[in-house]
């Protein structure tokens, strides 16, 4: 009798633990990365980021669903920095997505930790849109994170463009091919450094109506510590993120920036020098 009852109360314990176990295998959900999608806007607000008076605003919609259809990632939106921008918060994310405007108005030691602690961690990065580089544009710390600074966009939104891709290769702009057009808004830049970006899509001057006599990057990427930044000036239309090149774009990015896909991150300044030889010449003819 006494072996009987010792037997039941292993049991008890056993079926319990073979339970946890199977629920941790390899059936178990797999933990998807979290991003933190900023929209806040202390500048222009984008009709891309322009929330309605119930929901999310378009950008914020088809990043949310394209990390559900790719199941690659889960996004947190916010337009709400003091909340949800904080040294706590952000040790629950994997990524931080820029598409603001101005000074958001950070306390100094959290964008200190962000760029010296959390994004130079492996498998931790930032990803931009548009915008992001109308952000802190006189903070040399964030522009010098993101890669450079709004300067004016003489190519305007309803103003189709064509995009040299150099490394079609390359998971961040594949499924691009080595040239397309785009209706979009595009930026040129100030405190651009191409010793510390690989530059990976350009303004091809010869095929633009406004022509400008130097180098206009569109995309680029850049190691950052351990960690990564995917950029791309693309997005200011609505109707851009609704694209399916360019949400393949973005996913491909994300992709990158996360490690999950390989492709090379270091500077390639030659490209920029190419770049401002060619487009000089394509003014002059």
């Amino acid at each position: 009798m006494r072996h009987s009852l010792l037997a039941a109360l292993l049991l008890s314990f056993v079926l319990p633990l073979a339970a946890v176990q199977y629920a941790r295998g390899d059936d178990a959900p797999k933990k998807l990365p979290r991003m933190l999608m900023v929209t806040q806007s202390k500048g222009f607000v984008h009709g891309s980021v322009r929330r309605p008076e119930t929901g999310l605003a378009p950008a914020e919609v088809a990043m949310i669903q394209l990390g559900k259809s790719s199941e690659k990632f889960t996004v947190d939106c916010t337009q709400d920095v003091t909340a949800d921008f904080t040294k706590e918060n952000l040790q629950k994310y994997d990524l931080v997505f820029f598409y603001t405007t101005g000074n958001l108005g950070i306390p100094e030691e959290t964008l200190n930790y962000f760029f010296n602690t959390w994004l130079k961690q492996k498998g931790h990065g930032v990803i931009g849109a548009h915008s992001a580089t109308d952000t802190y544009g006189d903070y040399e710390p964030y522009w010098d994170m993101m890669g450079g600074t709004f300067n004016g966009h003489p190519w305007n939104a309803g103003e189709t463009v064509t995009i040299s891709v150099h490394e079609p290769s390359h998971p961040a702009v594949t499924g691009l091919g080595e040239e397309f057009e785009i209706k979009d808004e595009i930026y040129q830049y100030k405190h651009f450094q191409p010793a510390k970006v690989r530059v990976l899509m350009s303004l091809n001057m010869a095929k633009c109506k406004t022509k400008m006599p130097y180098h206009v990057p569109v995309c680029w990427v850049k190691e950052y510590g351990e960690g990564r930044l995917f950029y791309t000036n693309l997005g200011h239309n609505e109707g851009t993120w609704a694209n399916e090149k360019f949400l393949k774009h973005m996913l491909g990015g994300i992709e990158w920036t996360l490690g999950e896909l390989k492709g090379e991150g270091t500077p390639n300044p030659d490209v920029t020098a190419a770049q401002n030889e060619k487009a000089k010449k394509d003014v002059a003819q």
